[in-house]
């Protein structure tokens, strides 16, 4: 791989962060405060004193392999950008994007969306992909459509073999970034009878992978009346990828 053109777009929203940072917003009242700089989030360009190229930012859906459908909740994604949009003024794109980990465009978004129902399958060079993605700043969530328990367990314990999924502790900065969810992950459907649970693989101190287990955060930004859930539903779940979309850009290391 070429180390200058790959490390780019991850290292820039490290600067984008940074900018977001620096206004200090409270988060006692951040849904009405967070002010990042637009310049700073605005792209594609370059910032300044910089030879980094800041690409817009957005989700990408991760296309895999293995038989689950991984297009799944084909309205979710588009949803919760939009959210993102009218509830903050980072200038998110709205277009969400589709890539497999082999893709070279994977480096140009900070959030990686995988979902489905079934069996996820990696290659050893996806495997190893992934978890050059996360080093370098990057943030996995997955959202358990039920199904994929199974087969996201094993796959991940091969990226990470010596950082196991734990329960993400309800002080972090996840729960409370924009909106505050003192409770945690919110439960949208029933799977097992089993409570919601907000796991994570941590990178250092920031959280690099989310895993929303027994919740299913992509059917509760799925379009209104889609499940037949009742709107509080739909707006917790929105309220949960709002802050995980935050911190996910606001947390990578810096260059």
């Amino acid at each position: 791989m070429s180390d200058g053109t790959l490390r780019a777009p991850l290292g820039a929203l490290a600067i984008v962060g940074l900018a977001v940072l620096a206004l200090g917003v409270s988060r006692a009242d951040a849904r009405a405060a967070w002010k990042p700089d637009r310049r700073a989030v605005a792209g594609p360009s370059v910032v300044s004193g910089s030879s980094f190229l800041v690409p817009r930012l957005s989700i990408a859906r991760l296309q895999y392999d293995g038989g689950g459908d991984w297009y799944a909740n084909p309205s979710s994604i588009p949803n919760l950008l939009e959210a993102i949009a009218r509830r903050t003024t980072l200038d998110v794109d709205r277009t969400e994007g589709r890539v497999t980990l082999t893709d070279e465009r994977l480096w140009d978004y900070p959030f990686l969306h995988v979902t489905g129902h079934g069996n996820i399958k990696l290659s050893d060079a996806e495997v190893e992909r992934l978890r050059e993605y996360l080093l370098r700043g990057g943030f996995l969530h997955v959202s358990d459509n039920y199904g994929l328990d199974e087969s996201f367990r094993r796959e991940i314990a091969r990226v990470f073999p010596d950082r196991p999924l734990v329960d993400v502790p309800r002080a972090h900065p996840i729960y409370h970034i924009v909106y505050d969810l003192p409770q945690g992950v919110p439960k949208i459907h029933e799977h097992d009878g089993k409570p919601a649970r907000g796991l994570g693989i941590f990178v250092g101190d920031r959280l690099a992978v989310f895993y929303d287990y027994q919740s299913d955060l992509g059917n509760g930004w799925e379009d209104v009346g889609t499940y037949n859930d009742p709107p509080a539903l739909h707006e917790a779940a929105l309220r949960m990828g709002v802050n995980l979309f935050v911190y996910a850009v606001t947390s990578r290391p810096t260059p």
